[in-house]
């Protein structure tokens, strides 16, 4: 019986994969033409360079990328066969211009654009930057959001707490690889609820909203942030608290909504980490009390002992598998 298909797996375009003389040529068509249903017009010299990650979710839209300076134009005709949807443009590096309703955005890093899905806009990138396109469900929002279309055309600044959590959430999910229906469908749940939040939700919504975007959230930056530090020998509830500006019990909350806790997750990937490098030739030099400094543990003994536990095996047992293959 064969596993079911992940629902949400990103897929990667490049102008890297066409010859030189022919990526823009060739991105117009591909991309503006048949994915993204844009004009593009560059405005200077620079060679021209896209590159784009889709990451499709229930009814969310999920683009990051980089590009080279270029004019994006989307037109009335663009958007004959538009979905009841709008957009939510986050600039990550460079300087972008947004233009869509008589306005003009000038837009900067950790800024987001929210653009109405109904109505012509130009998108100028004026420097070469990277960026993320949320495409989001417009009923879904608008029920979190009064008066939703006053948004259209307008900036969030990057100072909005929900917005930097939105940021981040996409980022980790982005290297997050497939997820499976259920995972996809609560993904793109905290991006509406984290988009609505960013926006302006209504009081009585923006409760709920938090509850649930704004938690799954930070639990995945904390995760990221673990993953990122499993070395680090001051490791706790209690500075990754520091670090997001909340409460070590709010820390343990989170995780044990989660169904665990801190500790057996920083322990879980801590031996996954060690598992990774015992069979990794290129540590095969290094020693098992070494990996395993390496990998946060402080106490040989106890490194082997919940090894074992969790593998069935010891560290010994697995490095001489991989060395007689």
């Amino acid at each position: 019986m064969t596993s079911p298909r992940p629902f949400f797996t990103p897929v990667q375009a490049s102008t890297d994969a066409f010859p030189a003389r022919r990526r823009l040529a060739m991105w117009r068509e591909i991309y503006g033409r048949n994915i993204a249903n844009v004009d593009i017009e560059t405005i200077d010299d620079t060679p021209f360079h896209a590159s784009v990650t889709f990451q499709g979710l229930p009814d969310v839209g999920v683009v990051t990328g980089s590009r080279s300076p270029a004019h994006y134009h989307i037109t009335r005709q663009h958007l004959a066969t538009a979905r009841d949807g709008f957009g939510l443009s986050m600039l990550l590096n460079g300087a972008a211009t947004t233009r869509q309703l008589g306005r003009e955005l000038t837009v900067r890093p950790g800024t987001a654009s929210v653009i109405s899905g109904t109505d012509p806009s130009v998108n100028t990138m004026h420097t070469s930057g990277s960026f993320i396109t949320l495409v989001l469900p417009r009923p879904d929002v608008a029920a979190l959001v009064p008066h939703l279309g006053a948004a259209y055309a307008r900036q969030i600044p990057a100072d909005n707490g929900a917005l930097r959590l939105l940021i981040r959430y996409v980022q980790t999910l982005q290297g997050s690889g497939p997820l499976d229906a259920v995972l996809a469908k609560a993904a793109a749940s905290h991006i509406v609820d984290l988009a609505a939040l960013a926006i302006g939700a209504k009081t009585d919504a923006a409760h709920e909203a938090q509850q649930r975007g704004v938690a799954a959230a930070r639990l995945q930056s904390m995760k990221a942030e673990i993953r990122d530090r499993l070395g680090a020998g001051d490791l706790s509830a209690a500075t990754v608290a520091l670090r997001h500006g909340v409460t070590p019990r709010y820390v343990h909350k989170l995780f044990e909504r989660d169904g665990t806790t801190f500790s057996e997750f920083v322990l879980a990937r801590r031996l996954e980490r060690a598992l990774q490098m015992l069979r990794d030739p290129r540590f095969a030099t290094l020693t098992i009390s070494a990996i395993a400094f390496e990998c946060g543990f402080s106490d040989l003994s106890y490194f082997n002992r919940t090894f074992r536990r969790a593998y069935n095996a010891t560290p010994s047992d697995i490095r001489h598998a991989i060395l007689r293959l």
